[in-house]
């Protein structure tokens, strides 16, 4: 039988205290109700010591007194109720339906946490996922099972290009497996959240789209959890409904701040930029639940999005997500001064599992050669630049003047596309062979010269 603990005997922002309790567990989920049951709400310990349990109230503690609360420990851990109806629906940061379909009928619920899971059973990530964005498919290519984050600043288009991903995600064009999309929004403003909505529903994507939104305005605490309700969601649709989930998660830093001032109100004592040591830790908890498990026809790819304070990527939050993931896909400033969208700014992105998931069987066979001869070509851009920058243009060379052109239709033609438009991988094949064609054939040196001559574009083929 539960007991249910009288009063508190201590309230500090969103934690309280209680002693005198019996086998109180960490991470047990409390159900608090307040002034005689007129209002519940729930929580979390996070802290144990003899008889006395901190808990963490989600919904934040105003109204709460140290005399009107009565605390019950439910035995488990935060659990979400999952079924495949999950498709279509919103709901909040604590699992809590929120679109006005009324509660959803779980088939069964699973701890947030998540399972730990045998690094033996991991298959390594193969294929891969098109998000129609030639910048991300033909550079960078996310591939099934992968973590790959994206680093944005304040005030740069992350919000549309996480939108323009969910629209046009997809496996392929000749892939008749299953494919959903796990989206989780942190501390959004009302209106960014709409904008996500709206879009979803204008597009007729929303069917295939389950979305776990936490609002500026909600609790702090509630973005902790927010993360781990969408995983948990994605790993049971990935691996016992047998389909490819990708998630998104926007933005990353509200998550780290958010720990950091749960942190700072239980008295911890603070590590780099005020953020707690165990970041790194909390971090790796959300992003290796990405992954391909053997026996299972399904797999859980994530992108997580995040804002780099003041565009430093030496900063804690990019820091230690870049040890964790493999690759990261960095909006540049500069760019989106140019009103280049997305303002992805290819040198310094990159996609580590890339190569093992494009190619002949995948894409197509010249895809790794003509990303190494556009990447190549691209950073020769920057050294033209910066030698017509010191002795003026007109005193380049004539192969740093096309380089030059090369540069700039680059950046317009194959980086820079419109926010509705979904590009094939075949699309942006031909758009890298169309301006790889106007660098003199001989600087093409990272292609070999089979592909070369079976791809090479000729005249009557250039678009």
């Amino acid at each position: 039988m539960a007991i249910e603990y009288l009063g508190l005997s201590e309230i500090n922002g969103s934690l309280i205290a209680l002693e005198g309790v019996q086998n109180a567990a960490f991470d047990e989920i409390a159900e608090i109700s307040v002034n005689h049951g007129k209002a519940k709400r729930f929580g979390r310990i996070v802290e144990c010591y003899k008889d006395k349990a901190i808990i963490q109230v989600f919904e934040g503690t105003e109204t709460m007194s140290l005399t009107n609360t009565h605390t019950r420990l439910t035995g488990h851990p935060m659990e979400l109720g999952l079924s495949p109806d999950m498709l279509g629906r919103t709901f909040n940061g604590i699992g809590q339906p929120i679109d006005g379909l009324g509660p959803m009928d779980a088939e069964l619920y699973r701890d947030i946490n998540g399972m730990p899971l045998n690094p033996v059973t991991r298959e390594y990530p193969r294929n891969y996922i098109r998000t129609g964005i030639s910048a991300i498919d033909g550079l960078t290519t996310l591939i099934r099972g992968q973590k790959l984050p994206i680093f944005s600043g304040n005030g740069l288009p992350h919000d549309k290009l996480a939108a323009q991903i969910v629209k046009q995600a997809s496996l392929g064009d000749n892939s008749d497996e299953k494919f959903a999309i796990v989206f989780a929004a942190m501390g959004v403003k009302y209106d960014v959240a709409e904008f996500f909505r709206r879009t979803f529903e204008e597009s007729g994507v929303s069917d295939h789209v389950v979305m776990f939104l936490n609002l500026a305005n909600d609790p702090v605490v509630e973005r902790l959890i927010t993360p781990k309700m969408a995983l948990t969601a994605a790993e049971y649709l990935a691996f016992e409904k047998e389909m490819h989930i990708l998630v998104i998660l926007t933005d990353m830093t509200s998550f780290a701040e958010a720990l950091r001032e749960v942190s700072s109100s239980k008295g911890e004592i603070p590590s780099r930029k005020g953020y707690p040591g165990y970041l790194y830790s909390e971090f790796a908890t959300i992003y290796e639940r990405a992954g391909i498990v053997s026996g299972v026809n399904g797999s859980v790819t994530q992108i997580p999005i995040l804002t780099m304070p003041n565009d430093d990527i030496t900063h804690p939050i990019p820091d230690l997500t870049g040890y964790i993931t493999e690759g990261q896909i960095v909006l540049d400033r500069q760019m989106f001064g140019q009103s280049i969208y997305p303002p992805i700014n290819v040198l310094p992105s990159l996609s580590r599992l890339m190569k093992d998931g494009i190619g002949e069987g995948y894409t197509r066979e010249d895809h790794q050669a003509v990303a190494n001869q556009l990447f190549s070509a691209y950073a020769h851009v920057g050294d033209a630049r910066n030698l017509a920058s010191v002795i003026g243009e007109d005193e380049l060379s004539d192969t740093d003047k096309k380089y030059l052109e090369f540069g700039k239709a680059f950046e317009t033609q194959f980086i820079g596309q419109g926010e509705n438009e979904n590009r094939t991988i075949l699309d942006t094949l031909t758009i890298g062979w169309n301006l790889l064609k106007m660098l003199p054939r001989e600087e093409l040196d990272r292609i070999d010269t089979s592909i070369l001559e079976k791809y090479y574009p000729k005249d009557e083929e250039m678009r």
